[in-house]
């Protein structure tokens, strides 16, 4: 998972319409006039959308209305050499700002995200401060925002995606700074949102299961004493791997499938979380110390608390929002992702509800040998790894990376073996740092040249284990795509990829081939139909996340003065209506709420969709790249920089985001 300290959050977030214009309409046609009497009928285009822009941003202590229009006239540009200097002007001071503004919020994060020991309410408290907050107040002030404002236009994402194919490159990079300054948001706003994600990330850091500790019916232990899994991602990938495991593996499963349960309903005992001290039986729901039953008491609402608390923040940025983006979910899909909800939704439901689900289901039932039950949404099979011995791979991973510099030693070698050439490795290498994580760690980007991108990692005291092996090859390819997109991009306010789902894409092929990174190459004939598969279940399962999640906070909206009790029971309905409608007839069992255990609902709102769209994007990428050089084609791809979805999709493989590509290698490897 990429963390999110991108331009666009530490930006863009920041600035808002809070207070309404104090300029009138006919103050804004009179400065449209004079300037196009000044400047010609040839600005006209920039000068209304300038003018008008800046209008709805400018507020009583910007000055008079007189003194509105007089700034228009003043600093209105039309000559095209003094627009490009003022571009470069801009570029390069919004890069040091940015750059430094995301170097300090990792470096103060560092207590809180790395392994190093306990951390104090102070080091939290600097955690979930943001150093940019007051940077939008600050431009404004010294009217920046409004020179930017006034000379760049703003463009609709319909705008963006039809002209947009006609343009340079320089006329792209323009549209984005024309964008920076949508609107205009008090700075405590920001400060009060940091410290609510922070409070929530921290929630989910240290929500441990200690695996060594659970027992099934008969009192017996089932996992390692020392296992111990973060959840959700280590209790699914815990789950994924005891398919290879033919003695206990399915009993092992069972059991995990109800510890989530347990967490999404909130019926897991406090005691039992981050606490090795009780052992647990998740089916009775018995707690024992010492061998001793003891009184527990249910977590109740503590994971619905988070949630609530940054709703309420998010609520409190919509008031300075304009009707287009008014919500959080509007400034996700349409502005942030540039893909509208509605879209995202049936493009969610067109997949899970296709005929083609049932028939890659039939495939797993038979390679099984028995009937699917709920938790086998993860079913792992079609991967190579999945027929090999776990525990064979750890000793291979742990022998090979026993700690996080040797992981940082060997990333040219992991590079050349992907295909990249050993110039190339030792250049992404040498801008890419690894640090111990102190959850399952992610993948956090520089924003200035200069700095480097930092892969966090989990590694235990005796070495990488597979499971963390198989996360960190997924961040590696995050901190390929951030390498690529800040260095070789043309004009930084460029930089990045469109949206989150696409640094998905290129993790997801990093992680995909982390067997031939170790020297285990499939010469399956039939491993290109097992890719197919495995990508569609992958899909259908994170689809119906999604889905789940999207709808969570439609409720959010529905019923905004809701309790931490009401959204549980709202979350515990939505997830089983999701499952009945799409899930229910292919897994069997009704009222399954297994989609609501995913921790980005949690501390990463509405995030879930970039993997989705992650999945889709990477099995037309994979079509792209195959037969030609890797990486040469994966430096050209992440190069493109920030366009819309459409636009990039299409420079990258000539077509658009589309479920239809999958769905007919779904029924070509099937028939």
């Amino acid at each position: 998972m990429k963390l999110l300290f991108t331009l666009s959050c530490i930006l863009m977030v920041t600035t808002s319409i809070f207070a309404k214009s104090t300029i009138s309409n006919e103050v804004v046609q009179l400065t449209i006039d004079i300037l196009k009497q000044k400047k010609g009928e040839s600005q006209s285009f920039r000068i209304e959308r300038g003018v008008k822009k800046s209008a709805q941003l400018w507020q009583t202590e910007d000055g008079t209305p007189e003194a509105f229009s007089e700034f228009c006239v003043t600093h209105f540009i039309s000559n095209e050499a003094e627009l490009q200097k003022l571009f470069s002007t801009f570029s390069r001071n919004i890069e040091i700002l940015n750059g430094s503004f995301v170097k300090m919020g990792l470096q103060m994060r560092e207590p809180l995200d790395l392994d190093m020991g306990d951390y104090s309410e102070a080091d939290e408290i600097f955690g979930g401060y943001n150093a940019g907050a007051h940077w939008v107040d600050d431009m404004y002030s010294n009217k920046l925002a409004f020179v930017a404002t006034l000379n760049f236009p703003e463009y609709s994402l319909n705008e963006k995606n039809e002209l947009g194919k006609s343009w340079s490159r320089q006329q792209w990079a323009y549209a984005r700074l024309g964008e920076l300054f949508k609107v205009r948001m008090p700075s405590n706003l920001v400060l009060d949102y940091s410290s609510t994600l922070n409070n929530a990330e921290m929630y989910i850091a240290s929500y441990n299961i200690m695996a060594g500790q659970l027992r099934d019916n008969k009192g017996k232990a089932l996992f390692p004493k020392e296992m111990k899994l973060l959840s959700h991602w280590n209790l699914r990938d815990e789950l994924k791997s005891n398919y290879a495991d033919k003695k206990q593996g399915l009993d092992k499963q069972r059991m995990i499938a109800k510890v989530m349960q347990r967490i999404v309903d909130q019926t897991i005992p406090k005691e039992v979380i981050n606490n090795a001290s009780y052992t647990w039986n998740p089916y009775s729901n018995e707690v024992k110390k010492d061998d001793k039953k003891v009184i527990a008491t249910p977590e109740n609402d503590g994971r619905y608390t988070q949630m609530i608390n940054l709703f309420h923040q998010m609520q409190r940025q919509d008031e300075c929002y304009d009707a287009s983006l008014n919500t959080y979910i509007k400034r996700n899909f349409d502005s942030d992702m540039e893909m509208p909800v509605e879209e995202v939704e049936k493009l969610f439901v067109e997949f899970v509800s296709s005929p083609e689900v049932k028939n890659v289901a039939s495939v797993i039932q038979k390679r099984l040998g028995r009937n699917l039950e709920p938790f086998d949404i993860w079913y792992d099979g079609f991967k190579s790894r999945s027929s090999l011995d776990q525990n064979k791979l750890t000793e291979m991973t742990r022998s090979r990376f026993p700690n996080p510099a040797a992981f940082e030693k060997e990333m040219p070698a992991i590079l050349r073996g992907l295909g990249f050439t050993p110039e190339k490795a030792t250049y992404l290498s040498e801008r890419i740092t690894v640090d111990p994580a102190r959850g399952s760690g992610h993948a956090a980007g520089a924003a200035m040249k200069g700095d480097k991108a930092h892969l966090r990692t989990r590694i235990a005291a005796n070495g990488m284990d597979y499971k963390g092996y198989n996360i960190a090859v997924h961040e590696f390819g995050h901190n390929v795509e951030q390498t690529f997109s800040l260095y070789n991009v043309d004009y930084y306010l460029l930089n990045g990829v469109p949206n989150t789902a696409f640094t998905e894409a290129l993790a997801f092929m990093f992680q995909s081939r982390d067997l031939q990174i170790l020297g285990i190459n499939n010469n399956d004939s039939e491993a290109y139909k097992m890719y197919v598969l495995d990508n569609f279940w992958s899909l259908y399962e994170i689809m119906g996340v999604s889905l789940v999640d999207i709808r969570i906070w439609k409720w959010l909206y529905a019923h905004p003065n809701a309790t931490p009790v009401e959204l549980k029971a709202a979350v515990i309905s939505i997830a089983s209506d999701v499952w009945n409608n799409y899930y229910s007839p292919v897994l069997g069992q009704k009222d399954v709420t297994l989609f609501a255990i995913y921790s980005h609902m949690i501390s990463y709102p509405l995030y879930l969709s970039a993997y989705s769209f992650g999945n889709l994007i990477q099995f037309q990428l994979e079509n792209q790249v195959k037969g030609k050089d890797f990486g040469k084609e994966i430096e050209r791809i992440f190069t493109i920089g920030r366009l819309t979805p459409d636009q990039w999709m299409m420079e990258a493989t000539g077509s658009k985001i589309s479920v239809h590509p999958i769905l007919k290698a779904v029924d070509e490897v099937t028939k």
